[in-house]
């Protein structure tokens, strides 16, 4: 119904953002009436038009098309009232404006129009003259925009002068191809831009995500739409982005215990390069949590995971994921995704909220799994890492290509081999194999993410050395001895732990006199029944001795002074040869021309060892 004349209006913002009032001049409603348009409205259109927010262009273009219908006579167009100081501009987030804006309909005796249901409120309150027009429900129209997308289309590029652009195909081939020869005209994505503003304001499943000086970032249902515009670009840019894919985690085909680990409230980060899928699994993992009854919430920005409703997805509240983390932590949830952590301030309130027991998954971008956990170090204290973080879950090309779990022990790092080199390590290795691959300490001042180095090939030379090794050291400890080369340099030697003193000597000085003969470097470790070699694996350590082997005239002499008067067995190598009594003096007599003494005597010129063992 039209209005009748001289109907005098003042509309606020809102109402000439929504583009209301051409509608309703076209549409006869408002022909003819008396639009008296504030000053304080025009500045702030104008400040958030320099800014570049795209919510001031569009009102300024509602403007020109009203003051084009008021030149047809369509309707009566003035300006009125002040223009607002510096401060009051300031304050315009706090009222100042719509209060200015008030005032102007007051002084007029001016019906005031708002979309606004807080400043229809308000004027109801002071007893104006107020009309609400709430943002109309029409039916949604195909977007101009998807008219570049086809089923495959997972991105849209526009730019002004640019032939529009796409990436199509599935994520493990992606290819940037030409959608049309003509290049985009600043007209054409004008209109996408109001079309899209428009669409953010009246759809209630859309939303305007981000609005700042020359950037605008829109969620429209699925599809996430960034506009740049100069000074922040160098021309008017489009990018709208939407998942070609809504995968279930069964169909990663995932094992059971990594299911049941990541069912277990852990501390997860999912990782990736850009475009690989890391959202698209976060999201079947939220799924999944979901489904086996876990309290699942997201931390977004923007919010564009592919959830069901009942998975509630919170923005930066007030703009700082800090305030979110604060809530979250109130509404309790069993897990949270954290899409995605990128600022060390991210880091932080991922780690924040992991220690405070919530599961936590972080989508992180990262070209391999090890970069993911590096992006922690100096954000997050090395002694605490495994405990915000403790698997890597890497995906390439829309797979799972990687799980890596991390782990907090105390040893000496690979490669090193003094014991006193012992420190703390974070140990990174592979969720299949349970491989170490990679191992994160401190080095001096500095944190070292390490490599662990293959196994290096044994030499069929070190089965030598280590035999060289084992005579030289068998001059010094009576008991078993275990030698095991590292490289052509070094190598390890167990011994009894009641030997380790007499193989060292004082002050090292036994160890070093070992060293200048067999020319490597030796470790001396403590000999543990798995260590055994195969000679020595079925001989129980704390009563095998390698006795002194003596050859008299009439005798073979076996002697072991720390076993006097004791049963014992005699073997060479594994081969049992009989079983005698230690004298008091702690010699074995055997008789020279005696088979026995014949195996002993050829036992030791064939370098194999000679054990006692007691029974």
């Amino acid at each position: 119904m039209a209005k009748e004349e001289n109907y005098r209006i003042v509309p606020d913002t809102s109402v000439i953002i929504d583009g209301l009032l051409s509608e309703m001049v076209e549409s006869g409603e408002y022909e003819g009436i008396e639009l008296f348009i504030s000053e304080a409205m025009v500045a702030e259109l104008e400040s958030q038009a320099n800014r570049g927010l795209e919510i001031g262009n569009k009102g300024l273009d509602e403007l020109k098309q009203l003051q084009e219908m008021a030149r047809e006579g369509m309707l009566y167009m003035s300006f009125t009232g002040k223009i607002p100081t510096t401060e009051e501009r300031m304050y315009a987030k706090a009222g100042t404006i719509d209060a200015i804006i008030r005032s102007c309909a007051e002084d007029l005796d001016a019906t005031f129009v708002t979309g606004d249901k807080v400043q229809y409120d308000v004027a109801v309150a002071k007893g104006m003259d107020v009309e609400y027009l709430p943002p109309r429900k029409t039916e949604l129209m195909p977007l101009l925009i998807e008219d570049f997308f086809t089923e495959d289309t997972m991105s849209v590029h526009l730019k002004h002068k640019i032939a529009p652009m796409a990436k199509r195909g599935s994520i493990r081939n992606i290819e940037f191809v030409t959608i049309r020869d003509t290049p985009c005209s600043s007209h054409e994505l004008k209109q996408i831009t109001r079309e899209l503003l428009e669409r953010a304001r009246a759809d209630d499943e859309s939303f305007i995500e981000m609005s700042l000086k020359g950037a605008t970032v829109l969620q429209i249902r699925d599809m996430r739409i960034a506009i740049a515009n100069p000074p922040f670009s160098d021309d008017v840019e489009i990018t709208a982005v939407r998942p070609v894919a809504s995968v279930s985690l069964d169909e990663y085909r995932l094992g059971d215990e990594l299911k049941e680990r990541i069912l277990a409230q852990r501390g997860i980060l999912v990782s990736g390069p850009p475009g690989a899928g890391k959202s698209t699994f976060g999201a079947g993992v939220a799924i999944f949590l979901h489904e086996n009854n876990y309290v699942v919430k997201t931390m977004e920005s923007p919010r564009d995971l592919q959830v069901p409703n009942e998975i509630t997805q919170y923005a930066p509240l007030e703009g700082s994921m800090e305030n979110t983390a604060d809530v979250l932590l109130l509404v309790r949830p069993d897990y949270t995704i954290y899409d995605e952590v990128r600022k060390t301030r991210d880091f932080e309130i991922f780690a924040d909220m992991r220690l405070a027991g919530v599961g936590m998954i972080g989508v992180v971008h990262a070209n391999r799994a090890i970069d993911a956990v590096q992006r922690l170090i100096g954000r997050v204290e090395l002694g605490v890492i495994p405990q915000v973080v403790d698997t890597v879950i890497f995906i390439d090309k829309g797979e799972v290509a990687q799980v890596q779990t991390l782990e907090f022990t105390v040893k000496v790092p690979s490669g090193m081999l003094e014991a006193d080199l012992a420190r703390p390590v974070i140990v990174v290795s592979d969720f299949e194999t349970s491989a170490p691959e990679f191992e994160i300490y401190t080095f001096g001042e500095q944190v070292v993410v390490m490599p662990v180095s293959d196994s290096v090939a044994r030499k069929p030379v070190w089965g030598l050395a280590e035999g060289e090794i084992e005579d030289v050291v068998q001059r010094y400890a009576k008991g078993p001895v275990d030698v095991e080369m590292l490289s052509d340099t070094s190598a390890v030697v167990k011994v009894l732990d009641s030997e380790i003193s007499k193989v060292i000597g004082k002050g090292g000085v036994t160890i070093d006199e070992i060293e200048k003969i067999v020319g490597v470097h030796i470790d001396v470790r403590e000999l543990d029944e798995k260590s055994l070699k195969k000679g020595n694996k079925d001989r129980s350590i704390e009563s095998s001795y390698r006795p002194t082997v003596e050859h008299t005239k009439k005798h073979v002499i076996l002697n072991v002074p720390d076993i006097a008067s004791q049963d014992v067995e005699i073997y060479t190598g594994d081969d049992y040869l009989f079983t005698a009594t230690v004298s008091r003096h702690g010699d074995v007599k055997v008789r020279s021309n005696s088979a026995l003494a014949e195996d002993i005597l050829d036992a030791v010129d064939a370098g194999e060892p000679v054990i006692i063992k007691v029974i």
